[in-house]
């Protein structure tokens, strides 16, 4: 089976998604690329994570031609694809609906420095304007809009994350739900303050050696 550890990955992650409260039923999807070979694993459309199997996900080059499986990919593959190659640090993609980043993307808002914990993206979460899903229009907004960040909210839609592998990209999608979270709430109280560019760059400098040191 080709790619059978990110499909392996996918279908993890996949699940996780689920238990951590991420999304629900079949929404939203994930996808994790080869550079080396080219092709992209991804979840299949309209398949419940719970019930997903490896051998259901499928395998595309990058002009989005089934390579293997036998499922058809997500309907949001030109959103993957126009993100990784776009971003060659992109190794890994999840879109959600999660609740309460897609609460603030249906309110049009971006997430700025309400919290440190916005630096998983970066100085803020941009968003990306209203196309329909699946459509090479709406890809090509969430381009424009990521830049270099690593998360983007999808106009009244939810929430795009990417990373360097899957793991990566899930850690941006659960810590910004956090930061969603917080911000929906202290809006419903007052006005929160914004934490400056600056203290933003220490924080996001400060990423860069958090966890355990990687093995040699």
């Amino acid at each position: 089976m080709l790619m059978q550890q990110e499909r392996e990955t996918i279908v993890f992650y996949g699940r996780k998604l689920i238990t951590s409260n991420l999304t629900t039923g079949s929404g939203g999807n994930l996808s994790i690329i080869n550079r080396q070979t080219g092709q992209l694993a991804i979840k299949p459309t309209g398949v419940d994570y719970l019930e997903m199997r490896p051998e259901d996900v499928v395998v595309v080059d990058l002009d989005g031609k089934i390579v293997d499986g036998r499922l058809r990919p997500s309907s949001e593959i030109s959103l993957h694809l126009g993100l990784l190659k776009a971003r060659p640090d992109i190794h890994a993609v999840i879109h959600t609906h999660q609740v309460y980043a897609t609460t603030l993307a249906c309110l049009n808002w971006e997430i700025p420095a309400v919290h440190y914990l916005v630096g998983f993206s970066g100085q803020k979460v941009p968003l990306a304007p209203y196309a329909t899903y699946g459509t090479p229009e709406l890809a090509q907004y969430v381009v424009q809009s990521i830049g270099q960040y690593n998360a983007c909210l999808m106009a009244n839609h939810g929430i795009v994350t990417v990373g360097t592998n899957l793991a990566a990209a899930f850690n941006v999608a659960e810590e910004l739900e956090l930061v969603a979270r917080l911000y929906y709430q202290a809006m419903c109280i007052g006005k929160p303050q914004i934490l400056s560019d600056s203290e933003m760059e220490v924080v996001i400098q400060k990423f860069t050696t958090y966890g355990q040191p990687q093995p040699q």
